[in-house]
């Protein structure tokens, strides 16, 4: 007889329902390595959910206290949806049994399919027959029958395992790959998984089945001790190595990874990585050390064939004192100057590795920042000259802070910077026609303080910014004698010594707006005057932050050129530009600055003397200076051009050209990047800078793509690295091989090969770690 009693109705349901979601997802992740595909997919049950159902026939057994629905049932409860051809409801056993092309859709949207279903109406067993799951992150789950048994167990019979889409065209071919295992076993107790059985397979071809089962931790375990991925690299002097990792959980805030890699050509080399988290904060520990088994693979006179064992320890921390305060360190140690370049050592192997201890703080109005560093100068010199002439900075220290209400109507700041260093050799050499000394041996310490005023005014158009700065330095060194041959300029003895800088400056910009259709135009004159007393002991102190130099169209406007504290721009000068923007209609945006310099009155800083001829050849050494320009284009296509050029102020010349061209289409990203700039004898370069990189992505079609890269030295005419590296991306492997060459390079291994091959949801298996610059810009859909 058909009745309608509500309660048995929702019973039914909720057993029903969520019993296959709890069956099959706490079943499915095994075959994902761990992957969390179930959690939070089974919906908080609802007392007050209310249940449709539809089918055909609705019978209650009152005497056998059976529910039976049949005929094209549907039922939707609790925000799940089911169809079936047959639902049946046992009170007396509280099992509930489905048939017939069962389909299951849960509230994230996975799909269950099933032919049979039986399970108990506490979900403390159960049995699904040909069971095929869907998920909504384009996995896939199949097996011939899937139980819950007793002891929270669950079983997955003849499982296989994807993340690969069907083929549209030939549904029945095999996947990319896939994971097949005769059981699949999860334990809610242990909360793990056991895999018995299992293969991979590659394009349909078994890779070979495991004689052992693998154990892993269930989806509800975020962390668990065990071997990960293995790892690959190949090399020249090192050989192929192959590395196995092992991670281990000490704790919930702390862990850590053993990688030891086993080098044909060199060995055993051992390295690990220990993580602690704490309230505040992170800890990070890294060691690595290895006896090399065939140091003559080296180039002779080396650190790397000098070294037998070798090692490196390095520490990182960042801690969070409160919001605005931060402190950590990165510091590294090694028993000689190459090792973690040679072996490529995660996050110690750069070219010069900065020590660092800081402390940081942030407000609304103001900075500080506080740095000691020490440099690691990674070489293959037997000799660690390199680093002994680098300087030992304890501390550097930045103060910024401006005034929370306008003081006169302006803005008012403060700047103050404080540096005290040592070197343990004297940085000298001779290059071009000159003498060179980027740092004398000895100690040296400065205090800058310098507050700034100005304030904008608006006269119809006419932009009128006065400025007034003063500045004072305390001065303390004791490198008095320059090694070599012969400085021009006056070194100041050791000792303390003192300065001042004094500036009243005036801007005037008038931007003019012109629009045709829909097509905009601003052109921007600009005119500075900055009226300055000259320079004090210009050239007769160390100059250690202000050895970069590049007068360009960006510092045209600037109103102190150098680079860092320990020069200071002196004398007056006018900097008068024009600078245009525009937009067209087409969607193209054009931009450009143009102008010169000139030394008014009083002492060019740039024609002074200095230990490293910081302003020299930089255009700006004469009264009038060269001409600096810079013009962009941005077409709609994804095309960017630019240049940016410093012509001769009397012959026009180019004496420096930085070029760019950018391209971004459907198909093909690259950037070409032209650099020449003309000897600067007294700067240190008696040749001519030529050079030109490029570097290139291009899809071939939706799953293959070729990279590139390439720095040709012009003047030379060599090679100074190449690039090529091809990959292969679709919605579930990704894979690039690639080989990178160094010839003019100083580093033990002039060349590589990369390699990566990702399984979605499964992880990585890599070769080397020069990979990403090859790599296609795929997201797993």
């Amino acid at each position: 007889m058909a009745v309608s009693n509500r309660g048995n109705l929702s019973r039914l349901a909720a057993a029903l329902l969520t019993g296959v979601s709890v069956c099959v997802f706490g079943v499915s992740a095994p075959t994902v390595h761990a992957q969390t595909l179930g959690a939070g997919l089974v919906a908080d049950p609802d007392d007050n959910a209310k249940l449709l159902l539809r089918a055909n026939q609705l019978v209650y057994n009152q005497d056998a206290e059976q529910v039976t629905a049949s005929g094209a049932v549907q039922l939707y409860y609790n925000r799940y949806r089911m169809v079936a051809q047959r639902v049946q409801y046992d009170q007396k056993t509280g099992r509930v049994m489905a048939t017939g092309n069962i389909e299951l859709i849960e509230p994230s949207g996975n799909r269950v399919y099933a032919d049979e279903l039986d399970i108990t109406d506490d979900f403390g067993e159960g049995f699904i027959n040909a069971l095929r799951v869907e998920t909504v992150d384009n996995t896939r789950l199949a097996a011939e029958s899937a139980e819950r048994q007793p002891s929270d167990l669950m079983v997955l019979n003849n499982s296989v395992y994807t993340a690969c889409l069907p083929c549209a065209q030939r549904p029945g071919k095999a996947p990319l790959w896939q994971v097949k295992a005769e059981r699949v076993i999860r334990n809610g107790q242990t909360h793990t998984i056991r895999l018995e059985r299992a293969q991979f397979e590659l394009f349909g071809h078994s890779l070979g089945t495991l004689p052992f089962a693998i154990e892993v931790p269930d989806e509800t375990v975020e962390r668990k001790s065990g071997l990960l991925f293995p790892q690959f690299a190949a090399s020249d002097n090192l050989g192929f190595g192959v590395t196995v990792p092992y991670y281990h959980v000490f704790s919930p805030s702390m862990d850590a990874t053993i990688s030891p890699t086993y080098y044909s050509n060199q060995g055993l080399l051992l390295q690990g990585e220990i993580r602690n988290r704490f309230e505040s904060g992170r800890h990070t520990f890294r060691f690595a050390a290895i006896d090399q088994m065939n140091p003559d693979a080296f180039d002779a006179n080396t650190s790397d064939r000098e070294a037998e064992g070798r090692f490196m320890a390095a520490s990182k921390g960042e801690f969070d004192i409160n919001p605005r305060w931060t402190f950590g360190w990165d510091v590294m140690v090694q028993s000689d100057n190459n090792f973690s370049r040679t072996y490529n050592l995660e996050g110690v192997d750069s070219d010069t590795f900065t020590n660092d201890v800081y402390l940081t703080g942030l407000g609304e109005r103001n900075f500080f920042d506080l740095h000691a560093y020490y440099f690691n100068v990674q070489d293959d010199a037997v000799r660690n000259i390199l680093e002994q002439q680098q300087a030992i900075v304890y501390p550097s220290l930045d103060y910024t802070w401006f005034a929370p209400e306008p003081i006169l109507g302006g803005e008012l700041s403060l700047t103050t910077n404080f540096t005290n260093l040592s070197r343990r050799e004297d940085d000298w050499y001779y290059e071009g026609s000159t003498f060179r000394y980027p740092g004398l041996e000895g100690s040296y310490s400065r205090f800058t303080a310098e507050a700034e005023w100005k304030r904008m005014f608006n006269l119809d158009g006419l932009l009128l910014t006065p400025l007034f700065a003063a500045r004072a330095d305390g001065i303390r060194h004791t490198g008095s004698n320059v090694p070599g041959g012969v400085y021009l300029g006056d070194l100041e003895p050791k000792g303390g010594d003192g300065r001042y800088m004094m500036t009243a400056g005036l801007e005037a910009r008038y931007p003019i707006l012109m629009t045709y259709g829909d097509s905009s135009h601003v052109i921007e004159p600009i005119a500075q005057i900055f009226a300055r007393n000259d320079e004090q002991m210009a050239g007769g102190l160390p100059n250690e932050d202000a050895q970069s130099f590049v007068f360009d169209a960006t510092s045209l406007f600037e109103r102190d050129k150098f680079s860092g504290f320990d020069r200071v721009e002196g004398g007056t000068r006018a900097n008068v530009g024009i600078r245009y923007t525009g937009a067209f209609a087409n969607g193209v945006g054009v931009r450009g600055i143009f102008g010169q310099s000139y030394q008014i009155a009083g002492r060019n800083s740039f024609a002074t003397e200095d230990l490293v001829h910081a302003g020299a050849n930089s255009g700006l050494e004469t009264r009038r200076s060269d001409y600096v320009a810079m013009a962009a284009v941005d077409l709609p296509q994804g095309f960017t051009a630019a240049v940016d050029t410093r012509f001769d102020e009397k012959s026009l010349a180019v004496k420096r050209t930085d070029a760019s061209f950018t391209y971004t289409t459907p198909r093909m990203t690259g950037a070409l990047v032209y650099t020449q700039v003309d000897p600067q004898e007294k700067y240190g370069s008696d040749e001519a800078a030529d050079v030109l990189k490029h570097s290139m992505k291009f899809r071939i079609n939706e799953n293959w793509a070729i990279a590139g890269t390439a720095t040709w030295d012009l003047a030379d005419k060599e090679v100074i690295r190449r690039g090529i590296g091809v990959s292969y991306a679709d919605e579930c492997t990704i894979f690039t091989i690639a080989y990178t060459d160094k010839p003019q390079s100083t580093v033990a291994n002039d060349w590589s090969v990369s390699a990566r091959l990702s399984f979605r949801t499964l992880g990585d298996i890599n070769i080397g770690s020069d990979v990403d610059d090859y790599s296609q810009d795929y997201q797993y859909q």
